[in-house]
């Protein structure tokens, strides 16, 4: 296990890349998500984000770097602004400790009737009993003041724009940062919506520790459906001025 001091200082300014892919899409599974992971490290990733204990410890067996784990605890139909399934239980973060995650992300929205005292206490059962980092996935200022009072490690803006409450836009969410920078001392990974190199840059900017990337690097056909974007855009406006 990386000593916490010698990790907070190895992902300062850092790139994660998540390597993630779900059941649907051509690239699941443990042997193609450690391909994934050996790529970004070529490429200079500082750590990887990765879901599910199979899949971290494929990773962990190819690449040296720190791992983000979670485990997505998936119910039948999906509801992805109102269902809490990122490392929901202490069952759920003790497997991919186990695994070999050096940092166990935790959903701490306040999301299905969950109250500030339920995540708090839910941060300290985890930080009782496992022996890591424990970042917590927030998407508003007030959860991420929550999260640090409750004893989190990390604040995380992977949800905002996911939850019915938070902002919703196409951006990173840069102001959310900005005011986890202002009111927290705590490290901030910003993750969600970042498509292009400048928008990370931005968020070192406006006070990010580490930034995450998932889709924009390891998911071929978003980043193809980018590109058709773009090009239907294109014709848009060729047919407007004929």
């Amino acid at each position: 296990m990386i000593m916490r001091k010698e990790l907070f200082e190895q992902l300062r300014g850092g790139l994660v890349v998540s390597c993630q892919a779900f059941d649907y899409e051509p690239f699941y599974g443990a042997e193609m998500m450690a391909k994934m992971a050996i790529s970004a490290k070529l490429g200079g990733a500082a750590a990887i984000r990765a879901s599910w204990p199979e899949n971290i410890r494929a990773i962990k067996k190819e690449v040296d770097l720190p791992i983000f784990g979670i485990n997505k605890i998936m119910p039948e139909v999906y509801d992805k602004f109102h269902d809490v399934i990122i490392t929901p239980t202490l069952s759920s973060a003790r497997a991919v400790v186990e695994a070999g995650a050096d940092i166990v992300a935790v959903d701490c929205t306040l999301r299905q009737g969950r109250t500030p005292e339920m995540i708090k206490a839910l941060l300290q059962e985890y930080k009782a009993e496992l022996d890591v980092l424990i970042m917590a996935e927030i998407s508003t200022a007030e959860e991420g003041r929550i999260a640090a009072a409750g004893g989190a490690d990390i604040l995380s803006t992977t949800i905002a724009g996911y939850t019915p409450y938070s902002r919703q836009m196409d951006e990173p969410d840069y102001r959310l940062i900005e005011e986890l920078a202002e009111t927290t001392t705590l490290p901030i990974n910003a993750e969600g919506r970042f498509h292009r190199p400048e928008q990370v840059v931005q968020a070192f900017r406006t006070g990010a520790w580490t930034v995450t990337v998932g889709s924009a690097i390891t998911r071929p056909h978003c980043i193809t459906q980018e590109f058709i974007r773009a090009i239907r855009e294109f014709e848009a406006r060729k047919m407007g001025t004929e």
